[in-house]
């Protein structure tokens, strides 16, 4: 089937240009428009896969009118046309939510190049917005309308129909899991095993066999032949929980397995073929474990196909309603309790905390919640969260008043103590305890952190 092409320019010679290059390189047909205006009127009229736009044009420029495109077509991949060399107008161009961009005058295998790479991109997402109105698919508990959330379900959507590598990376409490199983769902491989691994919760000894497997005398225990979970894992999907915590030995045996496709049971002198999708997942900041040797540069890289970052709970504050009706909705049935309702003045104060622990802490809140209140309104004294909303300091925890009361000296002393303790420990909480990255949070040196840790006696060991 022909892949449909808009292609928007002023100067008509470089639309007819665009028309002979592409069409008889690509299974395309290639409609033609001379403004933004005669685009925007064409759009209506007919469906494209991809549109291809210069960014210079009297009356409304490619800008606008890709702006136009996103609010009334967002699921429509564009690429902008820029002069030779204006990387500030492609950067812009990117941020403003085109795929990519092409310099003119253009080369004609790179642009032949780019535009397959744009339509594939449609197709994809074509493709699986089918699946998903096929399956109704919610993707699995995965809860939210912001803009960063919805960067995540099309990065879901695209990934799902490959079976490149998936590296999911966020804080912890950010869904990882479910973003792994959501991607899982809406694959090929949707009906065979799903096998997700914790890979800090087994000893580094005993998770080599239970990945690859053994041969009977293997070891001491070892009474019998035993298939590892990437066996298990055959024709379907494994999960690497929190990579970034395993030790560089299994790294190089995992290396293999992403680069040649088959593994060697412990004992055994055969490798085996497996056919498996990988996907991983950490908190960790890699790019610095690398730094500090403590991870394998190559390993990274194939890990890192496909990245996706997903956002902290402060950073989408917006999904906070949804999210607790939904967490408060779910949590009733499993408790087997009547369904309840949360207050406005929850739901402000909800809106208002910093999540260092994103939306696992969300959900032991409100479950807490659920079990404290005795009414059908979960109220503010039904939920373990203070009030820093009116006459408390948005840091510190103390009254105005109390510090009013106290000498200039002991009342710096004090907001201090309490403002270290808060936001220091906010940023510790984020980073499970990791200096290096609380203090890059902080923006400030490792060894500055340390001091004001040191001299405001606070424990890192405490939020690990």
């Amino acid at each position: 089937m022909k892949a449909n092409i808009l292609a928007v320019d002023d100067e008509k010679d470089m639309t007819r240009l665009l028309q002979r290059t592409l069409e008889p390189e690509i299974n395309c047909s290639v409609t033609m428009a001379f403004s933004a205006k005669m685009a925007l009127s064409i759009l209506e009229q007919k469906h494209f896969d991809l549109v291809i736009c210069d960014i210079r044009m009297p009356g409304m420029d490619g800008f606008e009118l890709l702006g136009q495109i996103k609010n009334n077509y967002p699921d429509l991949t564009v690429v902008m046309l820029t002069a030779f060399g204006n990387i500030e107008s492609a950067v812009k161009a990117i941020k403003k939510g085109a795929y990519d961009f092409i310099s003119k005058p253009f080369d004609q295998d790179e642009i032949i190049f780019k535009v397959q790479k744009a339509l594939e991109r449609s197709l994809l997402l074509k493709e699986n917005k089918r699946l998903l109105k096929e399956k109704e698919f919610n993707p699995l508990q995965l809860i939210g309308k912001s803009e960063s959330m919805q960067r995540v379900y099309d990065q879901i959507s695209l990934v799902a129909s490959s079976d490149v590598t998936v590296l999911i990376t966020g804080e912890s409490g950010t869904g990882k899991d479910l973003t792994a199983r959501s991607i899982h769902a809406l694959s090929p491989r949707k009906d065979k095993s799903f096998i997700p691994v914790n890979c800090p919760t087994i000893p580094e000894n005993i998770l080599e066999s239970e990945l690859f497997g053994y041969k009977k005398g293997a070891f001491t225990d070892a009474s019998r032949d035993k298939d590892g979970l990437f066996q298990e894992a055959d024709k379907g999907t494994i999960f690497l929980d929190e990579i970034g915590d395993i030790g560089t030995s299994i790294q190089t045996k995992l290396l293999r397995v992403l680069q040649e496709k088959e593994v060697k049971p412990l004992g055994d002198t055969k490798v085996k073929k497996i056919d498996v999708r990988i996907i991983a997942s950490t908190n960790r900041n890699l790019k610095q474990k690398i730094a500090n040797h403590e991870f394998r540069e190559d390993f990274f890289y194939r890990l890192n196909v496909l990245p996706i970052e997903l956002p902290p709970l402060r950073d989408r504050i917006t999904d906070i309603p949804l999210l607790a009706e939904h967490l408060v909705t779910k949590h009733c049935k499993k408790l087997k309790k009547k369904p309840k309702k949360i207050s406005q003045d929850v739901m402000d104060l909800l809106m208002k905390q910093p999540w260092p622990g994103n939306v696992r802490e969300l959900e032991n809140i409100l479950v807490q919640g659920i079990l404290y209140s005795k009414e059908k309104m979960i109220d503010l004294p039904d939920i373990p969260l203070e009030n820093v909303s009116r006459e408390k300091n948005n840091f510190t925890g103390f009254d105005k008043a109390d510090i009013n009361a106290l000498p200039y000296k002991e009342a710096k002393e004090k907001i201090l103590h309490e403002f270290n303790h808060d936001y220091i420990g906010a940023k510790l909480s984020v980073s499970n305890g990791n200096i290096t990255r609380a203090a890059r949070q902080c923006h400030m040196e490792r060894q500055a952190l340390q001091q004001i840790i040191k001299r405001f006696n606070i424990n890192p060991d405490n939020f690990r």
